[in-house]
């Protein structure tokens, strides 16, 4: 019974495909879905998100946001999804590197949602990284 599997981000559906097994970077640590999964709604955390079908695993970086799991459809909704194939390296160190600049710049007191919306680009910057680094290491 295989597992319809979507992944969609605020620009487009990234993934729309039947696969194995899902492995996503859950609030509690990773979660495997597989079909006929109990049904539930939890968050979705910045990191490794894996994806089986047919004995091969696809790699994604994955941000924050939301999976609903049900019998037969699992569904996640994010504010990014790359492939580790189309992560930029250099361009995603730079961006890192900005982000740290802008933490270390605010001052105290300032508005919590520019300090949210910073931690939230230096989560998903180093999501990407680990992605990227552990295939070149594979």
């Amino acid at each position: 019974m295989p597992l319809k599997l979507e992944i969609v981000t605020p620009e487009a559906r990234i993934f729309s495909d039947e696969v194995d097994t899902v492995v996503l970077p859950g609030y509690e640590g990773e979660m495997g879905v597989l079909a006929a999964h109990a049904n539930l709604v939890t968050t979705l955390l910045p990191g490794e998100l894996r994806i089986t079908k047919g004995g091969k695993t696809t790699e994604m970086a994955v941000g924050e946001g939301l999976v609903e799991v049900t019998g037969t459809v699992t569904r996640i909704l994010t504010d990014m999804a790359i492939d580790a194939d189309k992560i930029d390296e250099k361009a995603v160190e730079e961006a890192l590197a900005r982000a740290q600049k802008s933490l270390a710049d605010l001052k105290p007191g300032e508005q919590q949602e520019e300090v949210a919306a910073v931690m939230a680009m230096i989560q998903r910057s180093t999501a990407q990284l680990h992605v990227k680094r552990k295939r070149r290491t594979v």
